[in-house]
């Protein structure tokens, strides 16, 4: 069972005396005995609530109190109270403010109390800072806008996962998914993104490979056709000898002398079936550079930037048990 905070405490209140002990309360500078009397009479309230655990009560008392007087030790409890309710950030801003004037508002013994608790909530914290130079963008945390650039904003952050974005009307936004550890600080510069920013083109593989094949069927077919005009100049050739010894001799070409032409034919049968395979070879491979050109246009996709977030951090967390150093407060 959690020790409650207000257990401890034991309230000591009183005005300011004269003005220059005025001088010497800056925190009390301005501020007349009226607002001062209001301020102590919520204060009051608050410390009944804080006592029975009442904390969401106790903090809207000193909430109240400090639109009367804006004093450390109305802070200082409020930070207390707060605790309960597991809201760090606000803790650490109420912290901050306590810690303002030194002990004189406070005492040594809370000053030192509100140090040490300062630190721990800072354990629980990471101090980012995040700008962007775009004009227009709309920069958020966890869906709450922070601010619209060009700009910066810092501040204290919970850890744990957060998302930070930045956005803007005709541009691709900026996503990144975090996990602070707390006790640290990260700074982050927000852009958004045209739709070709973001584009890379990859092809399946090389663009030198349908070339390359384009070019072994031409040059396939180019030698297709060198073979089928050479066998045609070697049927031509037999032809016309066969021709010419027939024309010499009244009993036709004789065995003999058309057995000395077939080397003609022969050579130009193989010359022609040898064209008609590199013309197959060459179709093939101009048909397979066709479809390569094809299926090797190159495939847009979008580019993804990531963000190593994986640091984790044991949190320590800040509880109202042994939080009795608060034994009494002065105004």
């Amino acid at each position: 069972m959690r020790t409650r905070i207000a257990a401890f405490l034991a309230l000591t209140l009183t005005f300011a005396a004269s003005a220059a002990e005025e001088v010497e309360r800056p925190w009390a500078k301005g501020v007349s005995k009226d607002s001062q009397a209001k301020a102590i009479a919520l204060f009051k309230e608050g410390n009944g609530a804080l006592k029975d655990s009442l904390f969401p009560s106790a903090v809207a008392k000193y909430r109240d109190a400090l639109k009367f007087w804006d004093h450390p030790a109305v802070h200082y409890n409020l930070a207390l109270a707060l605790v309960n309710l597991d809201k760090p950030i606000e803790v650490h801003d109420h912290l901050m403010a306590a810690l303002k004037f030194g002990p004189a508002p406070l005492d040594d013994d809370k000053f030192q109390q509100a140090q040490r608790y300062m630190a721990l909530v800072d354990r629980q914290l990471t101090k980012v800072q995040v700008t962007t130079s775009v004009p227009g963008a709309s920069v958020r945390l966890d869906g709450q806008q922070l601010f619209v650039g060009p700009g910066k904003w810092e501040g204290p952050v919970r850890a744990g996962q957060h998302t930070l974005t930045a956005s803007k009307d005709g541009f691709l936004p900026d996503e990144r998914a975090l996990t602070f550890g707390g006790g640290d600080t990260q700074s982050f510069d927000m852009r958004v993104f045209r739709e070709e920013e973001l584009m890379e083109y990859n092809r399946p593989f090389p663009a030198a490979i349908p070339w390359a094949t384009l070019g072994v069927g031409i040059a396939a077919a180019g030698t297709g056709l060198g073979l089928h005009l050479a066998a045609n100049d070697s049927f031509k050739k037999y032809d016309s000898n066969i021709a010419t010894c027939a024309g010499n001799s009244p009993n036709g070409c004789a065995p003999g002398a058309a057995n000395q032409q077939l080397h003609y034919r022969t050579d130009a049968t193989g010359m022609q079936t040898a064209g008609i395979a590199m013309y197959a070879v060459g179709g093939a491979a101009i048909a397979t550079s066709i479809v390569l050109f094809v299926v090797g246009q190159p495939v847009a996709t979008r580019k993804t930037v990531t963000i190593d977030a994986s640091k984790v951090t044991v949190v320590p967390i800040i509880s109202p048990n042994g939080a009795g150093a608060m034994a009494s407060l002065e105004f």
